[in-house]
């Protein structure tokens, strides 16, 4: 989409799904009461009588559910050997402070869902529900609608250790370009797991330690929602047959929910690649993204700009069809010891740039690896206000457009990039040379930060 005459970023604003089509239902407001256990006493002698305690005053019970690939929706559900067969009849039973526990099978979707698992029951700030992968066990979700996992209207929700497939590898591209006008076929547009508080709003959510891939839209997908941490995902291979101009990651126009100023999205520690747009974004006619991770529009929230800190740090985006990181009308973002590499890969985005921001203010990136083939941008420095990059090492060769009083060029020596592998060697001129960003405790792989005199420059922190 061109942006006041200019075309080089896109607004992906065109990843919203047409409200019929969601399956999605309006979530439920939920209140909390909290009780006390208050003992009473008398002046009267009196026998003394068993413990008990009003039910008004008894510790709220939080009930586990299990699922799994050979059970039955006709089961109790409360032990695992006698677990519901579906993730979806365990969702529309929970209640704050519940657990769904799941077991090993594939979970698919009816042939009319909107989501393979629809989760529209809410936690309390006390009590969040969850939903894991049982110990030992990995559960896969594969679905060919619109989502595998869909969240509207809720709060509270933790969901992890989930595998979700999307279905292209049953499309090819001649069928995806033969739909490319065609925005209401959730097999090609279909996203591996949506956020959306459009409608109602959609706050406190954690996607943790899920692998996401293959779905033709976005692999997750964040839309009007607040507080979301996406931590330790694995993200690619999605965005391929879409025509809304999906990424890996979108975090699109947050939702305020109050007026904190301080961190409330992040986006740490996860590896995203080879998602890349092959069908053109229908509203611009061309490819415009397929970025690896993509923070857009916060500025155009659906209650005004938004006010709250995004940090993007840990990550690692790789071989991407749009940039690796970016920030795109969008405020208050962190973009931190990350590791970009190679991304770009579309040859209408070649040049696009690696690690950036456009049309955005307050935005600081620090300590990131961005390597790019030569000719390419490894940054934009595009229509900003107040954007710092300093401390980050770029490699020798592409087109650096803003430097850094403290950037620097040179060779990252990754162990072994062919095989996505981003640890640096001790030889590095990345180690010691970062920024001291008091918020970073650890680096990608959970490895203290700092360990010499200093941090090191990208995802890895070397551990000598």
């Amino acid at each position: 989409m061109m942006i006041h005459g200019f075309g080089f970023l896109s607004l992906s604003a065109s990843l919203v799904l047409p409200w019929a089509l969601t399956g999605l239902v309006q979530g439920q407001r939920i209140t909390e009461s909290l009780v006390r256990d208050i003992r009473q006493s008398s002046p009267v002698q009196e026998k003394p009588l068993p413990s008990r305690k009003l039910i008004s005053q008894a510790k709220p019970t939080w009930t586990t559910y299990y699922v799994s690939g050979s059970g039955n929706d006709k089961n109790s559900g409360l032990t695992s050997s006698s677990p519901f067969r579906t993730i979806q009849r365990a969702a529309d039973l929970t209640n704050p402070g519940d657990t769904v526990s799941i077991m090993n099978g594939t979970y698919t979707n009816s042939p009319q869902a909107g989501s393979a698992v629809s989760i529209t029951r809410s936690g309390t700030a006390n009590a969040w529900i969850t939903y894991k992968a049982h110990p030992g066990h990995y559960p896969k979700i594969q679905h060919n609608t619109w989502q595998g996992i869909g969240l509207s209207g809720v709060a509270y929700i933790n969901v992890s250790g989930i595998e979700i497939e999307g279905d292209n590898d049953n499309i090819s591209y001649s069928y995806a370009y033969s739909q490319r006008y065609n925005s209401s076929n959730p097999r090609t547009n279909g996203n591996c797991i949506s956020i959306d508080g459009r409608k109602n709003s959609v706050h406190h959510i954690n996607i943790e330690n899920n692998r996401v891939y293959n779905c033709g839209g976005g692999g997750i997908v964040v839309i009007s929602a607040d507080y979301v941490k996406l931590n330790n995902n694995t993200v690619f291979n999605n965005a391929w047959y879409g025509v809304y101009g999906s990424s890996g990651i979108t975090f699109l126009r947050s939702r305020n929910t109050d007026n904190n100023q301080g961190y409330k999205m992040f986006v740490t520690n996860n590896k995203v690649y080879k998602n890349r747009q092959y069908i053109p974004w229908n509203e611009a006619g061309k490819i415009t993204d397929g970025n690896g991770i993509i923070i857009d529009s916060s500025i155009n929230g659906p209650n005004g700009a938004y006010k709250g800190r995004t940090l993007v740090a840990n990550n690692i985006s790789y071989q991407n069809g749009g940039a690796g990181i970016v920030a795109h009308q969008s405020d208050h973002v962190d973009i931190v010891n990350n590791t970009s590499y190679a991304n770009a890969q579309t040859p209408q985005l070649y040049k696009q740039g690696q690690v950036y921001a456009g049309f955005s203010s307050d935005i600081k990136i620090l300590n990131n690896i961005i390597h790019a083939d030569p000719g390419q941008k490894v940054n934009r420095n595009y229509q900003n206000v107040n954007v710092l990059y300093d401390y980050n090492l770029y490699t020798q060769g592409p087109v650096t457009e803003v430097m850094g009083p403290h950037d620097i060029i040179g060779n990252p020596q990754f162990v072994d990039p062919s095989k996505g592998d981003f640890r640096i060697k001790s030889t590095s001129p990345a180690t010691n040379r970062g920024y001291y960003w008091g918020d970073l405790k650890t680096d990608y792989a959970g490895k203290p930060r700092p360990v010499a005199s200093a941090y090191d420059i990208g995802a890895y922190e070397y551990q000598y």
